[in-house]
């Protein structure tokens, strides 16, 4: 017995006379009883039940029955009777069941509505957690972009798809893969500001939009439309809103029957899955890709550091400590160091503008060349001067000057002498302190005329020669202030007489102290010799 039956009942044993409820399915066919507990069960004329409001009588074999409609989204009416003719307990006793009953129907039919739609929609449902599996077992969209688009268009009934990605650079929807396309028609990439295409109308307003066969016809679509198409954005949703990736198309339902509120709905929440995987996708790609960059970054770092010599390269003649720092893992700071004879030492430090790539590629150049330059002639400027011709096609295709000072210590001679290319730290340091300046003979190479210059000095044995580069002076600190070329003089002026190791130690300690945790800005590199 159904709770609508035992509700009858209950009332019958109360109050002492029959009740039935009618039921209808369409306002064209006749009243069914759906429960009874005694009393008339043949319906009324459903004319005279139209306009009825509240409790009505009418005579029947059995007696006089009150009918009543029962409010709600069932049609429904409930019948009590027979009661007497001037029963005014039987019109308050059907007033109080029809809100029950009311009640009772309005469950019973969100229900049934709860029930059939999820057996509607079971499929699209189905759909979703198989798109959901077939994203997770794949890492590029182009894996399983066939896939999918078979499964909604199989599921909306849809003979004709077209699934496209957008590529910002361009600015096109490019297909990633189609329907139902014959193989000689491929799909062309349809620009995203196409006033007519429905696909780049659609990605461009991010809203669903569904156009009957004839209405903006493009021939971009051509391929993939018969008729009325359903178009939805694929949207990576964030916090912010929606970014647009691209845009799936269905068309030529079968049977001609038309694409639904439903189908938009369940093609744009296919659309929000094939976001994220696309966006998933991208940020995985993007890591491996910067992972790969961040090792060969390491890489190039570590083989630059081996083109550096070791300050025992000038030994016995020389003691020489030497350190690099590049502010991007390789850079365009660097040093060299030469022997060449007859109790001679060359000390090479240079800066190539900018730092980078671009920069350690011409750093590498020019140590290159300056390891066969500087054997052929211990005049710095001649040494400057081969190098200048080796390096000055590339400085000028690539925009770039190089700043360096090229020393050679004499020590039997006693001298110094320097070709110095717009090199501003470039010291001589002696056992009294007093720092001199290696001045400037020529503007960096690459902005300057042909034609270096070389200046000298007195050198003695205790004399210390000290070149930097502007990294080390410019290391700024939290509020954006520089360390300055003083600061460094006064470690080097206070350190003069260690060995030149620690006095390196002692300029990166300071450098590195001012800076804290702020990685640098610029290559640094230091450069100290003392001949023996």
């Amino acid at each position: 017995m159904s709770e609508v039956a035992r509700v009858l009942e209950a009332f019958s044993e109360a109050y002492g006379c029959g009740a039935v409820l009618w039921t209808q399915s369409h306002p064209d066919e006749p009243l069914d009883v759906l429960a009874t507990s005694g009393g008339e069960v043949t319906p009324p004329a459903i004319a005279t039940l139209r306009d009825e409001h509240g409790p009505a009588s009418r005579d029947t074999a059995l007696g006089r029955q009150l009918v009543s409609r029962v409010p709600g989204r069932t049609r429904a009416w409930l019948g009590v009777g027979p009661v007497a003719d001037d029963d005014a307990d039987a019109r308050r006793w059907i007033t109080v069941l029809v809100p029950v009953l009311s009640q009772m129907l309005q469950s019973q039919w969100e229900a049934r509505r709860a029930a059939d739609e999820l057996a509607e929609r079971y499929e699209e449902i189905n759909l979703l957690y198989s798109i959901s599996e077939i994203l997770g077992r794949t890492v590029t969209l182009e894996d399983a972009a066939r896939t999918i688009l078979m499964e909604v268009a199989e599921t909306v009934g849809a003979e004709y798809g077209a699934l496209l990605v957008h590529d910002a650079g361009p600015g096109l929807l490019r297909p990633v893969t189609t329907l139902r396309v014959d193989p000689k028609a491929t799909p062309l990439p349809i620009p995203t500001d196409d006033p007519i295409s429905v696909t780049a109308r659609v990605f461009r307003t991010r809203h669903a939009l569904l156009v009957n066969g004839g209405v903006l016809e493009s021939e971009y679509e051509a391929a993939f439309r018969s008729g009325a198409m359903l178009t939805v954005p694929i949207v990576w949703t964030t916090p912010d809103g929606g970014i647009p990736l691209g845009v799936v198309s269905l068309s030529g339902r079968r049977g001609g029957a038309v694409f639904t509120a439903g189908d938009e709905k369940l093609v744009a929440a296919v659309g929000s899955q094939i976001g994220t995987a696309i966006q998933n996708a991208r940020l995985v790609r993007a890591s491996i890709d910067q992972e790969r960059l961040a090792s060969e970054m390491r890489l190039a770092h570590d083989l630059q550091l081996r083109l550096l010599p070791s300050g025992q390269a000038v030994a016995p003649e020389a003691l020489c400590a030497a350190r690099v720092e590049a502010a991007d893992g390789v850079g365009g700071d660097f040093y060299n160091l030469f022997r060449l004879g007859g109790g001679r030492t060359g000390v090479l430090v240079g800066d190539v503008s900018g730092h980078g790539y671009r920069a350690a590629l011409i750093m590498a150049l020019v140590m290159s060349a300056a390891a066969i330059h500087a054997q052929t002639t211990a005049d710095p400027a001649e040494t400057v001067q081969a190098l200048l011709a080796t390096v000055e096609e590339e400085l000028r295709e690539t925009e770039m000057f190089l700043s360096l000072c090229y020393a050679v210590i004499d020590r039997d001679a006693g001298s110094i002498r320097w070709t110095n290319t717009g090199h501003p730290h470039a010291f001589v340091i002696d056992a009294d302190g007093v720092v001199t300046r290696l001045a400037a003979t020529d503007p960096p190479l690459g902005l300057g005329p042909e034609g270096l210059h070389v200046q000298a000095r007195a050198w003695a044995p205790s004399d210390l020669l000290v070149i930097f580069t502007d990294g080390v002076s410019d290391a700024r600190d939290a509020r954006g202030q520089s360390l300055g070329e003083a600061r460094v003089l006064e470690v080097l002026r206070a350190r003069r007489k260690e060995v030149p190791s620690r006095i390196v130690d002692g300029v990166f300690a300071l450098v590195e102290g001012h800076m804290g945790r702020l990685r640098p800005h610029d290559d640094q590199a230091v450069v100290v010799l003392r001949s023996r």
